[in-house]
């Protein structure tokens, strides 16, 4: 078996248990978990790094320009049929980029749009303070 295939069914079985969870299908759980994943990833993966000196710079190291996935990964074993069930799949991924950007000083915002299964694409707003 896959790395991939075990991350597939691990966020498979995140999705599941977090949405039994709560009462009214929230989803800023799943959301804040792949914060504070993406928040620890990125302090693991620049650990030895300097800071990036300004926000291109560490937008380029987080997305590296791809803002649109058209085959994201946990959409792809959803019938299309179930759009409405797209955002539990993607609020993780959400979680993940915006807790990756929070690490690197970068306040902002993630929503992502599904208007056809698997594609998703990911807008990303910096909150500017």
């Amino acid at each position: 078996m896959s790395d991939d295939s075990i991350f597939e069914y691990l966020h498979t079985e995140i999705v599941n248990y977090t949405l039994l969870q709560s009462k009214e299908n929230d989803l800023s759980t799943l959301e804040y978990i792949g914060y504070t994943t993406g928040y620890r990833l990125i302090e693991r993966l620049t650990r030895e790094w300097t800071r990036f000196k300004d926000e291109l710079e560490t937008m380029k190291f987080i997305w590296v320009y791809v803002l649109q996935d058209n085959a994201f990964r946990f959409l792809t074993r959803i019938s299309p049929k179930h759009l409405e069930h797209a955002p539990k799949f993607v609020a993780f991924t959400c979680g993940l980029v915006r807790g990756s950007l929070a690490n690197l000083g970068i306040n902002s915002t993630v929503t992502a749009e599904v208007q056809s299964m698997p594609s998703c694409k990911f807008h990303i707003q910096v909150n500017r303070n």
